[in-house]
C-alpha cells in the first residue's frame, strides 16, 4: 500500500480526522499493520486537506 497522497483531499481535516477518530475507536488502542497502514494514509490525507481556522 502506497503512503502518499495522490491528489488533494476534497474532505475537510474535520472529517478526515473522524476518520483517524473511529480508525482508533474500532482497533482498542492497538493498530494491527493493516490499520496502521490505513492511519498513515488518513493523517497524510489530514495534513493535504484544507484545515478551517475557527474562532475560540
Amino acid at each position: 500500500m502506497s503512503t502518499t497522497v495522490e491528489s488533494l483531499s476534497e474532505r475537510s481535516a474535520a472529517e478526515i480526522n473522524e476518520e483517524i477518530r473511529a480508525l482508533w475507536r474500532r482497533s482498542g488502542g492497538t493498530l494491527s499493520v493493516e490499520q496502521r497502514e490505513e492511519y498513515q494514509r488518513l493523517v497524510l490525507e489530514w495534513a493535504a486537506a484544507p484545515h478551517s481556522v475557527e474562532a475560540a
